[in-house]
Formats: structure tokens, sequence, C-alpha cells
């Protein structure tokens, strides 16, 4: 029987992560992983390929819309969603096979199958071939991620009626896609079937979109997506979903109590995502689970059996892939003896679309309900020689201060580079800058980060410069 320090089972952002975590702090480690390829969700089916084909999708749209304005003519674009598709499991080879590479790298060993518990330090891995290899573990560190969640009334064929996955290998550009749920992951990839051509209608529960982020955000978001021709319907909880042939039909009822139907050719069924645990057989290491099937866990990370460690989604708390990573990095560093520690707090959230929206912190509707007093700074896009000089005008940059020592409580900002943006408003919310801090730091010219220490002005002393 092989034995290892350390066991991580599941090779997503959190699992292999933690693994050359601790390669890297001497530890004799092993990774199981189900699938011939790493990388887990994020990698195979998740943030990756849908980061490809936003960007391919992004680039037709431009073509078609908007390069007339930047004096670049072409005939009318044709979109090759075969192309598309192809060159985004390019972009998933590449970066999977990346993975497999440092775990070589790191004399990592790798396991192909499903990994189970027999006991506390035993592990079973099942293999495709129905072999089994028993594996002995100091230390385990559970990262078995998420599963698109199903609506219970919902049969998925994979076929028409479908989740996020599906989307992904999609054979033809849908004519009418009805996305159910307003989140992350059906705006971002309603929006590539939008720039592509489809009609796309969403239906959202609750009476906003991406619900869980700023409502300054929401509102706007909503406003650019109907520029851009997405169809809303808020506050609409689904009854049913049917198929006849290449037909669905979407049954619902808005706040009002009346019923809406909604025809087309697909249904991306996009509710959220479920921690995954199946064939893991916690049980047989004692390990609890709570009553929404995620593995418990106290503020280490670690369960209610020492040795056994969980993360990334399997765990409560936002399903975040770079959530995942820290996790990981903070177990395999605290099996090591150091003191390492995460802000929840400052772990961003972004959301894909065009223009890309990001958040750190606290929203204006969190501190209202803590009782907290604050400022607020707010800057559009427009205002910005470098959004009117690439076309990206829509948007905002909203700074929340604490009204009596102007530290930065949370930054909510939708405009072009937003993901990438948002890094400077966690550095400085990790070494708990003011607003006036970043004010009176130079940024350069011209820049969408201006819009960073304009909002910045404005949280201070209303005194913006541009605006």
């Amino acid at each position: 029987m092989s034995q290892f320090d350390v066991t991580v089972i599941g090779s997503g952002p959190g699992g292999y992560v933690a693994a050359i975590r601790c390669a890297q702090l001497g530890f004799k480690t092993a990774i199981i992983e189900k699938y011939p390829t790493m990388g887990g969700t994020c990698l195979n089916v998740g943030c990756i390929p849908s980061k490809a084909l936003l960007d391919s999708s992004e680039h037709f749209h431009n073509a078609a819309h908007n390069f007339a304005d930047h004096g670049i003519i072409i005939n009318e674009p044709k979109a090759d969603l075969a192309r598309m598709i192809a060159r985004k499991n390019e972009v998933v080879d590449q970066t999977t096979k990346g993975i497999s590479f440092l775990m070589d790298k790191n004399k990592i060993t790798t396991f192909e199958g499903v990994g189970s518990f027999e006991s506390a330090t035993q592990i079973k891995v099942t293999k495709n071939d129905g072999s089994t290899e028993m594996i002995e573990s100091k230390y385990t560190i559970i990262a078995t991620g998420s599963k698109p969640t199903v609506l219970p009334f919902i049969t998925l064929d994979k076929e028409r009626i479908i989740t996020s996955t599906e989307a992904l290998e999609l054979k033809e550009i849908p004519k009418h896609l009805i996305v159910i749920g307003g989140g992350v992951i059906g705006l971002e990839l309603g929006s590539v079937y939008k720039r592509l051509g489809s009609e796309v209608t969403v239906v959202e529960f609750m009476d906003k979109i991406i619900p869980t982020m700023d409502a300054s955000l929401s509102k706007e978001l909503n406003k650019v997506l109907r520029k851009q021709g997405m169809k809303f319907n808020l506050s609409t909880g689904v009854q049913s979903v049917e198929r006849n042939g290449d037909t669905v039909k979407v049954t619902a009822k808005n706040k009002k109590g009346e019923e809406v139907v909604i025809e087309g050719d697909y249904v991306l069924v996009a509710v959220g995502r479920s921690p995954f645990t199946k064939g893991l057989e916690v049980e047989k290491a004692g390990v609890d689970l709570d009553e929404r099937g995620r593995v418990k866990v106290n503020e280490h990370l670690q369960t209610n059996v020492s040795n056994i460690y969980a993360i990334g989604d399997v765990v409560a708390g936002a399903m975040l892939a770079h959530k995942a990573s820290e996790e990981g990095t903070m177990v395999a560093e605290l099996i090591a003896g150091q003191k390492p520690h995460i802000n929840y707090n400052l772990i961003p959230g972004v959301v894909y679309t065009w223009p890309e929206v990001a958040a750190v912190g606290k929203t204006e509707e969190q501190l209202k309900a803590e009782g907290v007093e604050v400022k607020i700074g707010n800057f559009p896009m427009r205002a910005l020689g470098r959004s009117r000089a690439s076309g990206d005008v829509d948007g905002f940059i909203k700074i929340i201060a604490d009204a009596k020592t102007d530290e930065v409580l949370g930054v909510h900002m939708i405009g072009a580079r937003a993901a990438d943006l948002i890094a400077e408003a966690v550095v400085a919310m990790e070494f708990r800058a003011s607003a006036e801090d970043i004010s009176r730091m130079s940024h350069a010219h011209p820049t969408y980060a201006e819009g960073m220490k304009e909002a910045a002005l404005d949280a201070t002393a209303k005194i913006a410069i541009h605006f």
C-alpha cells in the first residue's frame, strides 16, 4: 500500500494548488482525479472554457457592430461556432496539460479514478476499468468541488434542456435561448450566444439579476444588457419546462401571479451549483456533512476528523476558483505548522459579461443593514478619456468608505477591464487604505484605472476632477 503525507481528492483550482503547496513544503503528496484531465470544473467546463467563448464571441460582436466606428470596414462577418468551440477546447487542453506538468515538476503522485474513504487514513482509488488501489495518507484534503444545481421539476435531456456544461459544446447557435437564472453563469453564457445572434431571455426568481452583488451593479448591468438586446423576466418563478421536438416551453408565474409562457429552442438551467460528494463515502471516515450536503469545517477548514480538511465549492462560502486556491494554500501551510489567514471579505467577485462587473468588500445594502455610517463616491466610466478612446463608456466605479475614518469598506464597479481593476481595490483594502489614500496615488493617464482615483476623490470630499 502506497503511503503519503498528504492526499488531495480533486484536482480543481483548490485541489491542485493545495497539492503543489504541500509538495513545496516538503510533504510526500498524492492527488486523485476521476477524469482523464486535471483542473476540475474550472479548467474543463467552467472558468477557462467559458472565458474562451466569451472572448471569441466578443471579437465577433465587435466585428459586426463596432469595427466601422474605428474605421475598419469589412464584409458582414459570419460566426463559425464549431471553430470557436474547437479553439476553446485547444485553450482547455493547453491549460490542463499545464497542470499535469506542474504535478510532475513538483513530484506529486497522480491517481486517475474515484477516491473514496475506507477509514480516516485509508483511501480507495477506483479506476475506470473497475480495478482498485488502496493508499494510506496521514492527512487528506477533500477538494471535490461542485456540480450544476437542477430544479427538481426539470428533467435535463442535455440536448435542448441543458446545463452550463452542455452550453459549452453546442453544435448550433440557438435561435432563442431561454436562461433560467440571472446569476453569473446564466448571464455569461447568455452573453456568448446573444453576441452570436441568438435571442436570449432570462427568467430570474429574484427581483434583480446578480442578486448577491451591490444593487447599483445589478441595475446598471440590467440596463446595459437590455441595450444589447437581452430580455429579462424578473420576480418570475419557473413552474415547468417541457420539450416537444426542437421546441422547449418554459411556463412561469410573475409576482402578480400571472402565467408567463416562453418558447425557444434551448433552455439553459443556471440556478447555481451544489457541493459534490458522491462516491466519497465520507461516512466511513466519520466526516460530517451539513444540511445542504457540504462538508462541515471549522475556521481552519478542518473537518470533525482532525486529519481531514476540505476546501473550495464543497464547503460553505462563495463558489469561486480563487477562493478555493487560497484555501488550498492555507490548509497546506496549516498542516506544515504555519499560521496563514484568509480574509473572506476581501475575496473579489467578477462577472465576465461586457462590460465586466467586479466587487470586493461589503455592499451598500449590507452596510446599511449593519448600521454603519458611510460615504459613497461614484465616477462614470464615460468621463474617462481612455473609455471614450476605446468606445467602452458604459459603467461606473463606486467606492464606499466609513463616514468617520474614511477607510474603504467596499468597491463595486462595472466597466471595461473591471475584472483586472478590482485588484487595486483588494490591495488597498488589504492594507486598510482610506479613500483619501487612493485619491492621492498617481494613476497613469489615460487608463480605466483613473476611475478609481476619481471615485476616491468623490468619496473623500466630492472633489472628482473630471466629473
